[in-house]
């Protein structure tokens, strides 16, 4: 059977996601400010030209990986939220989803430290980071606000410090989990984001949905 020709528009989607794929190991690997245009496009076994074709420099490709990742991961949450559980197993089931997708991808913690250590020696490079998890808080805020009036819950946090407070979580298990990956396991991210949204639950009143609760 002859294999189906690609239009011109899903070649260069293709294109597109194997430079960033080889980029993810090149930079994880050496960093941005040492890893060459070069050396992304050999491994990815293309030309400057295609690199070129798709991106304007190794900074703008560096943060199209990380709106990739960033919508993978809303999806993930999206998905999880959107489902009848309570919310702690919500919180475990979601927690489970960025552990497996980090053992998926295992670039990614040492990418997630060379985003951070290059925004902090560029400020132009840091705003543009700032401003894509701005993007991301603000789709994370939309979809645990739902849930809260679901349960007709009133915070006594507003949702964009809590928002904060799950990215602070996460990130922290995400280093420590490369420091001691034996130590900090993926269970114990499952555990924090449970008794984190157990403890939200308790200064707020309860998490029981409203038809539940007692009069």
């Amino acid at each position: 059977m002859t294999a189906q020709r690609l239009t011109r528009k899903e070649r260069q989607a293709q294109t597109r996601s194997q430079l960033l794929e080889s980029a993810a190991r090149v930079f994880a690997a050496k960093g941005l400010e040492r890893a060459s245009v070069e050396e992304v496009v050999a491994t990815a076994g293309y030309t400057k030209g295609a690199f070129y074709a798709n991106f304007d420099s190794k900074q703008e490709l560096f943060l199209a990986m990380l709106e990739e990742r960033f919508g993978r991961r809303l999806a993930e949450v999206e998905r999880v939220w959107s489902a009848g559980d309570s919310p702690p197993e919500q919180a475990r089931q979601s927690a489970a989803d960025f552990a497996r997708a980090i053992r998926a991808d295992p670039e990614a913690p040492r990418l997630f430290l060379e985003f951070s250590a290059y925004a902090l020696r560029d400020e132009a490079f840091r705003g543009e980071l700032l401003a894509r998890f701005a993007t991301l808080r603000e789709r994370l805020e939309a979809i645990y606000s739902r849930r809260v009036e679901q349960y007709g819950i009133e915070l006594d946090i507003p949702m964009e410090r809590i928002v904060r407070m799950v990215i602070a979580i996460c990130d922290g298990w995400e280093l420590w989990q490369l420091l001691e990956p034996d130590a900090v396991d993926e269970q114990m991210l499952e555990e924090m984001m449970e008794a984190f949204t157990i403890g939200l639950g308790v200064m707020s009143g309860g998490l029981e949905p409203p038809e539940r609760r007692q009069p």
